[in-house]
């Protein structure tokens, strides 16, 4: 079977954006660095590649150049088990990034992410869509999820 990765592309962040998110997930860890050799695309021994795993997830930045940048079009999804997980990863991963509307941020090197807690997720999946509705409304309106807010707007 394949093993399947995300590879993530950075203009000579990788490793700083590696060290960033590993010291954010728990049980997260960096696994390798590879460097660029004499006649490579980059700087000589500078960072080429950097493994690392986020909660188990694998990941690999590589250090490409300047000619592409994230955007919205790719996000990971963090899935919360309460308030305070939300307001963890929106705190940190905001932290010299930038809020967005329903959960959505970027954080510093332009990754978009989806902190979303798992409240949400049960309501849009269950039998009651009219609560669901209601809660997808209230989100809307936010930009980091306010759990309380959520249940209070699917109660009715």
């Amino acid at each position: 079977m394949p093993k399947i990765l995300t590879c993530l592309w950075f203009d000579g962040q990788a490793e700083q954006a590696a060290a960033f998110y590993t010291g954010i997930f728990p049980n997260s860890e960096i696994a390798s660095t590879t460097r660029f050799g004499p006649d490579m695309p980059g700087p000589d021994g500078s960072v080429a590649t950097v493994s690392f795993s986020l909660d188990g997830a694998e990941f690999l930045g590589l250090n490409g150049g300047p000619m592409f940048h994230f955007d919205e079009a790719i996000s990971f999804p963090i899935i919360c088990a309460d308030q305070a997980e939300v307001d963890y990863y929106w705190e940190r991963l905001t932290d010299g990034g930038q809020e967005s509307d329903c959960g959505w941020l970027k954080d510093r090197f332009g990754l978009s992410w989806q902190v979303v807690p798992q409240v949400f997720v049960d309501l849009q999946t269950g039998p009651d869509q009219e609560a669901a509705r209601r809660a997808a409304y209230a989100m809307l309106g936010m930009k980091k999820f306010d759990v309380e807010a959520i249940e209070k707007a699917a109660a009715g």
